[in-house]
Formats: C-alpha cells, structure tokens, sequence
C-alpha cells in the first residue's frame, strides 16, 4: 500500500515537473523562467527523497542536500542578476 503511495507520488510529481519545464520553454518572462528553474530544483530534490524512501535507503541523503544547496545558490545568483546586472562584484580599485 505504501509502495503504491509512493509510485502515485512520482507520477504526481513528475507530471509537475512536465508543467514547468513547459513554463521554462515556453515562458512570457525572464522571471516565470527563473522561477520554472527553481522549482525543477525542489521537484527533483522531492522526487529523490521519494525515491529513497522507495528503495528504503540513506544512500540519497547526500545528493539531496547538494541539490538544495545549488537551487539556493542558483536561485540567489539569478536574483543577483536581475537586481544588478552582475552576479560577482568587481572592485574598481585598479
């Protein structure tokens, strides 16, 4: 029964991740682009976590914490990008 859930719950999930690879093609904005991403990142993360609990192991632990810390690191630098035109600032001291 359990198993089933958890099958139900990658479909679930992998038919939104279909939605937003489309507004990641297909979107009006640069911003309904990013946010397409940023969402992929955390549907991923949630299918692996999913995944795991499948399988019945700890083995995926790891790549979900890596896969949160680059959304967030992603999700920074675009928002970064958008606000001042450069994600690594330069010094002008030379």
């Amino acid at each position: 029964m359990l198993n089933n859930m958890l099958i139900a719950s990658l479909v679930i999930l992998s038919l939104a991740m279909l939605g937003c690879l489309y507004r990641l093609i297909k979107g009006p904005s640069m911003n309904d682009r990013i946010m397409a991403l940023d969402t992929i990142g955390i549907i991923l993360l949630s299918m692996i976590a999913v995944l795991s609990m499948l399988f019945r192991t700890e083995a995926y632990f790891d790549i979900i914490l890596l896969i949160g810390i680059l959304t967030f690191i992603g999700s920074t630098a675009l928002a970064r990008f958008i606000e001042r035109g450069d994600v690594i600032e330069r010094s002008n001291d030379e």
